[in-house]
């Protein structure tokens, strides 16, 4: 167990870092960012990781999709029973372009234009998946490249199963997910324009991509739910990430729904009427 006095000044550590700008920083004056310095810009998007790529839809016009934005936000839940029935690739192509879907670009490749907002336009943010039941695509992990709106399918996983459990550190109703998103973060797209101030904004920015596929979900008739805790020895593995230029920030199981499941849904929190909270 932390000694109380360590975890007293994590926690003052964890605060700072979560504050704006202060009258005191003793660095904003004396502060230049790499953009300020004229150093290279960092590319918008990683370049593709593999050979074999997967070109996705942007009509959505087939898709039965919600509208109404009240009984959209109203709607919206963490699910985490899902039916194992398949989704279909408009579902996810759906998903992805809700996501971090690029609708214009500044400049030749100044910035670009996303469907989540971003400090600076810097969208510091890739999107790896584990897919295990959508029609028309093979179990394994996969790469999103946005500027092409397409998936590119890295390596099959053997285990899918163990593959779940293990990045999200145990937590098994995952399993049924359709597919698992994994946010990665490649720090130096903001960095370069922010520096030592990029890190807060950036945990702000990821927070608007995991909404938006809340929303999509919740519109699409899909379920999901946000997660924090992962394994980042074992998703650097699993993506082929560096863990310091790359590395996950933010992951979010998929996976088809149906209204009977809210029952199950609710027993997840059976817990608080037996200990009375």
């Amino acid at each position: 167990m932390l000694d109380e006095a360590l975890q007293k000044e994590l926690i003052k550590t964890g605060r700072a870092f979560t504050r704006g700008y202060t009258d005191d920083d003793p660095y904003m004056n004396d502060f230049e960012s790499d953009q300020e310095l004229r150093k290279p810009q960092p590319p918008l998007v990683k370049p593709p990781m593999a050979e074999k790529k997967i070109e996705l839809t942007r009509d959505f016009s087939k898709l039965e999709l919600k509208q109404d934005l009240i009984g959209l936000i109203r709607d919206r839940r963490s699910a985490r029973v899902y039916t194992g029935e398949k989704m279909t690739m408009e579902q996810l192509s759906f998903l992805l372009w809700a996501t971090q879907g690029i609708k214009d670009i500044r400049g030749k490749a100044y910035a670009t234009l996303r469907t989540v907002p971003c400090g600076g336009a810097r969208h510091e943010f890739e999107t790896y998946l584990l897919i295990n039941k959508v029609d028309g695509l093979e179990p394994g992990a996969y790469h999103y490249l946005p500027m092409e709106h397409a998936l590119e399918f890295l390596h099959p996983v053997n285990d899918m199963n163990d593959a779940i459990t293990r990045s999200l550190v145990g937590q098994k109703w995952a399993e049924k997910a359709n597919a698992v998103f994994f946010w990665t973060m490649v720090p130096y797209r903001a960095e370069w324009r922010y520096g030592i101030y990029a890190h807060r904004v950036a945990m702000i920015d990821i927070g608007h991509v995991g909404q938006n596929l809340y929303l999509a979900c919740t519109g699409a008739g899909l379920g999901t739910c946000a997660i924090g805790a992962f394994s980042h020895e074992f998703c650097n593995e699993l993506f082929g990430l560096d863990g310091e230029e790359e590395y996950v920030v933010y992951t979010a199981p998929v996976g088809t729904v149906r209204e009977s499941d809210r029952s199950a849904e609710q027993a997840f929190y059976s817990f608080v009427e037996e200990e009375g909270l």
